[in-house]
């Protein structure tokens, strides 16, 4: 499939590399992506957006974790893996999950990757400009955990206890990222996924 953000897969090609990487490196990480997937599906379809796409970018966004445990390097590895496999699109979503802010230094977690790959994040960070789809997987990876969404504060509040931090500029621009959906659809986040999780 093509997109304005370049390629991506279809649906059932995209289930089939989180199964194919759930084998390799099993853990709750598979259903925290569809997790994410139906969250954006749903805000997607309501904002008059490609659900489908926003469907396979959410279910995506973690697929470095195929590569086994890490922080920095499940973004550096989703990446690289997902431009191997000629999906751009989905490659961009991997990078773009983990910095709302659009800077390097707002990443939680450990900076476990050389600096060689360090830089290649950097550059592929810098050239991006941001737009819905990537707005809506922050978004929807900010509200799913493995067993469903959660309020935005109180996943942000596990994070921050689990890694001793959350930058109070990134936590604002979740609930800015939060109302610009709402005001798109025209309704409450918490309402919509009621709906859409029933």
């Amino acid at each position: 499939m093509n997109s304005v953000n370049g390629k991506y897969p279809t649906r059932e090609e995209a289930e089939r590399l989180v199964r194919e990487a759930e084998a390799i490196y099993p853990g709750p990480w598979g259903d925290h992506c569809r997790v994410v997937a139906r969250c954006a599906e749903a805000i997607a379809a309501a904002c008059g957006m490609d659900a489908d796409k926003a469907y396979v970018l959410g279910l995506l966004h973690d697929i470095g974790r195929r590569f086994g445990h890490g922080h920095m390097a499940h973004v550096y590895d989703g990446y690289t893996y997902m431009r191997e496999l000629g999906y751009d699109g989905a490659a961009r979503i991997c990078l773009t999950h983990s910095f709302n802010m659009k800077r390097f230094d707002e990443y939680i977690g450990d900076v476990d990757i050389p600096e060689g790959k360090q830089a290649v994040i950097r550059e592929a960070l810098a050239a991006c400009e941001f737009d819905d789809y990537d707005r809506l997987i922050q978004l929807c990876d900010g509200i799913g955990t493995a067993n469903g969404p959660v309020s935005l504060a109180e996943r942000m509040g596990d994070v921050k206890r689990r890694y001793g931090r959350y930058p109070q500029d990134k936590w604002d621009r979740n609930f800015e990222i939060k109302r610009y959906f709402e005001q798109k659809a025209g309704g409450t986040l918490e309402s919509l996924l009621a709906e859409a999780f029933r």
